[in-house]
């Protein structure tokens, strides 16, 4: 009996979350720090809700690591950093054509959002005249939809994005506002908040996520999901901390798979409408439960991340199959057409 009562809990903040209530605190934590148990009912819960918004759809998403390590910012987590001893690859800028390549590799993954990713405080002049040229021939003759990620932005370099044809801009929140500085001192919380701003503001569709596992408590994750709910952010990346040597992280343990997905379904009950990404460290925290996250989350990066190697795209072709999900192939009309 015990057990029913307990699972009708969890259908209950399924309806709500459907009917828009927000949850508590209290019950974002009772989500969290469920018995490992408990999983497969709140999973049942979540998928109510991501049934109801997105049906068995799933959403590909491919990123391309446009400019490579040369980054000032002192983020922990991030291989590329400044303060980052990791070995991994440094370049400039791709050229136009090596993006417009990476456009075509996409579309071949079955992706339907191509994300333009560069590492830096913010791109310079020369750099975004390179993604504006790139996106203006891609949007002319791929039905891609393209996300751009460069770093903080200001208002006038969100609306040249905006007007040469990106959809979305990602800038993650990352982390909770009062853990922010043990993460990065090199640019604020605000800064990050700001860009999304501008990004929504220009006509762009914000994308904005965490990282877990980067020394937050829980209730800071549970008011990490109402953050982004109050910035409404339409994508939402939950990136599992992949702890990658060289950097200021390295050594921290893996979320467990159990509470890596009782956070995605947590993600599901607060932001319910939204597209949730389960994204970076995917493979390295959930393992063999991989699968079982596309009950809560509705999208996933196929591929490589930015330095960090991903799970084979033919596997993720099957998984989705395998699950009864279909892949949501971009159908955009092109731009441009004489």
């Amino acid at each position: 009996m015990e057990g029913i009562l307990v699972g009708a809990k969890w259908l209950e903040l399924a309806e709500r979350a459907i009917n828009g209530e927000l949850i508590s605190l209290e019950e974002g934590l009772s989500v969290i720090q469920a018995d490992d148990n408990e999983v497969l009912p709140i999973l049942h819960a979540a998928f109510k809700v991501r049934k109801h918004y997105y049906g068995k759809k799933v959403k590909l998403n491919m990123i391309i690591n446009a400019k490579s390590g040369l980054c000032p910012e002192n983020c922990g987590y991030c291989s590329q950093s400044i303060v980052s001893n990791a070995p991994v690859e440094k370049y400039s800028f791709l050229d136009k054509d090596t993006l417009v390549a990476g456009a075509k590799e996409a579309m071949s993954r079955k992706a339907g959002t191509y994300c333009i990713v560069a590492s830096g405080r913010g791109p310079t002049e020369r750099e975004l005249d390179g993604v504006i040229e790139a996106v203006e021939e891609i949007t002319s003759t791929m039905p891609l939809k393209i996300c751009a990620c460069l770093g903080i932005l200001t208002d006038e370099k969100a609306k040249r994005l905006q007007q040469a044809g990106v959809h979305r801009y990602n800038h993650n929140i990352n982390t909770h506002r009062d853990h922010h500085e043990a993460i990065t001192t090199s640019h604020s919380y605000d800064d990050r908040v700001d860009t999304v701003e501008f990004a929504k503001t220009a006509g762009m569709s914000p994308c904005s996520g965490v990282i877990v596992g980067m020394g937050e408590t829980d209730e800071q994750v549970v008011e990490m999901a109402y953050a982004l709910r109050a910035l409404d952010a339409d994508s939402i990346p939950v990136n599992f901390l992949h702890a990658v040597d060289g950097t200021p992280l390295e050594g921290r343990e893996r979320t467990a798979p159990m509470k890596a997905l009782r956070i995605l379904a947590l993600m599901r009950f607060i932001n319910p409408t939204k597209e949730i990404r389960v994204s970076g460290g995917r493979e390295l925290n959930l393992r063999t439960l991989q699968p079982m996250a596309l009950y809560a989350a509705n999208s996933i990066f196929v591929g490589d991340y930015l330095t960090t190697e991903g799970q084979s795209v033919e596997l993720d072709h099957h998984m989705i199959e395998d699950l009864g999900f279909e892949i949501e192939e971009s159908a955009l009309p092109l731009t441009n057409q004489a």
